[in-house]
């Protein structure tokens, strides 16, 4: 696992030489913070900082609304706003971190928090936290997340959002067919099978195969296998027979019951198939209900994953995304207040409405938009529900991100393809897992 981490490091600094100028022109205000050995400072609480979004382009909107709110209610603060797309938000992390250009606060969900907090970029949070007005505000289970996946249990994130495994799927399809609702997984793979015409084009499922695939695959294995821990000791379960045997069923689905496109799919593909189609159902999180109401308005709904026959739900746990207060940052007083205000109850209800997610602040939570949003409501009381069971998905370890990304989305697609056995691919997964997970355990006894 050494080895790579060593190798994202090294792809960090190969692309920092042609890009952290850029970077450094364009995200970080005049302040210009530095790197991760930048101690910086907490300024004069006025001026300018740089907020780097870590889902660019599809959350910009919301976020200059809320910067307009902010500078409003500060004026002697501008916020510089940079939107980072999702799929390169890491490796800009990675090479402000190693050569210069990070910004005052950034968006740093828990899939990424271990690996940008290990290089000692993030300010821990907790003091700021207990002296502000969003003491006793946030929402304790993300919170507990956030430390989960931190370094040393400290809280490197002020979390904003928690999104949820939501199966989406054509309420008119189903009804024309004579379907239940996909609540279970026997009624998912019996839809599948019959809403698939491969002469009309129609097919039951859209499966990721492309960028992101992981996640959704051990939501799916760990939903069906009925196993609630991610760990039996010191080993994984992820390769375990039960597992195994979910992951070839659910993998049995491509090219029979989904287009063989799919085996490329990242999530904008996806929904766009989705949207625009005569698919049946998809996969995905509570982030797509926008392009999905725009495009099929009435004839759709969305669920939590299926559960097992008896009711019981299994569900891989889902990135709390946060925001993050950079220890280069020369302005740490103004930074904090943004952070503050986007994470307050009207800032943060504003933000997670626009997403159709669950709002961290506590009060945002009890607004009328979250109870009239039915996908919304259900992923809410099926995150607190008695009935489901958590994997937790171990978002500590440094390497978590090149594991289940670099590493293993190629050989997802070969699994997919025909190239690579289920037991095979989760092997490799668990020695991977296994080997990170020593390797954690040695430096953090």
């Amino acid at each position: 696992m050494k080895s790579s981490i060593r190798r994202s490091r090294c792809v960090a600094l190969a692309v920092a030489l042609g890009s952290v100028l850029a970077l450094t022109a364009t995200a970080c205000g005049d302040d210009g913070s530095g790197g991760a050995g930048d101690k910086g400072g907490e300024g004069s609480g006025k001026g300018e900082i740089t907020f780097w979004d870590n889902n660019g382009g599809v959350r910009t909107d919301v976020w200059k609304e809320i910067i307009a709110d902010f500078e409003k209610a500060n004026p002697g603060i501008k916020v510089n706003y940079v939107g980072v797309p999702a799929d390169s938000v890491q490796s800009k992390y990675d090479t402000a971190i190693q050569g210069g250009g990070l910004p005052d606060v950034g968006g740093v969900g828990t899939a990424m928090l271990a690996e940008v907090a290990a290089q000692g970029a993030l300010e821990p949070l907790e003091d700021r936290i207990s002296k502000s007005t969003l003491n006793g505000k946030l929402n304790q289970k993300f919170l507990d997340v956030v430390k989960a996946a931190g370094i040393g249990g400290r809280t490197y994130s002020v979390p904003t959002s928690a999104n949820n495994g939501t199966l989406w799927y054509r309420t008119d399809l189903f009804q024309q067919a004579g379907l239940d609702a996909p609540t279970t997984w026997t009624k998912f793979y019996t839809a599948a099978d019959k809403l698939t015409d491969k002469k009309k084009n129609a097919f039951g499922y859209t499966i990721r195969g492309g960028a992101g695939s992981i996640a959704q695959a051990l939501d799916a294995t760990y939903g069906q296998s009925g196993i609630t821990e991610f760990w039996n000791g010191d080993k994984t379960t992820v390769n375990d027979p039960k597992n195994v045997a979910a992951l070839t069923k659910y993998v049995g689905l491509f090219k029979k019951n989904t287009p063989s496109a799919d085996v490329n799919n990242d999530f904008t593909k996806m929904v766009a198939q989705w949207d625009s189609g005569t698919i049946g159902m998809l996969s995905h999180n509570l982030g797509s209900y926008g392009d999905h109401e725009k495009a099929l308005a009435g004839k759709f709904k969305g669920i939590p994953a299926p559960t097992q026959d008896d009711g019981t739900r299994v569900q891989v746990s889902n990135p709390v995304d946060g925001l993050g207060l950079f220890k280069a940052s020369k302005n740490k007083t103004a930074a904090w207040k943004f952070i503050e205000f986007a994470a307050s109850h009207e800032s943060n209800s504003k933000w997670n409405r626009t997403a159709g997610q669950v709002p961290a602040n506590s009060e945002a939570a009890q607004d009328g938009w979250v109870q009239e949003s039915e996908p919304t409501k259900l992923a809410a009381e099926a995150l607190a529900g008695a009935g489901t069971k958590i994997v937790q998905l171990p978002y500590y370890l440094p390497d978590w991100n090149t594991i289940s990304k670099a590493d293993n989305e190629p050989n997802f697609q070969k699994v997919l393809l025909g190239k690579l056995s289920p037991k095979d691919f989760l092997d490799t997964l668990a020695e991977q897992l296994n080997a990170a997970q020593a390797d954690w355990k040695k430096n953090h006894a």
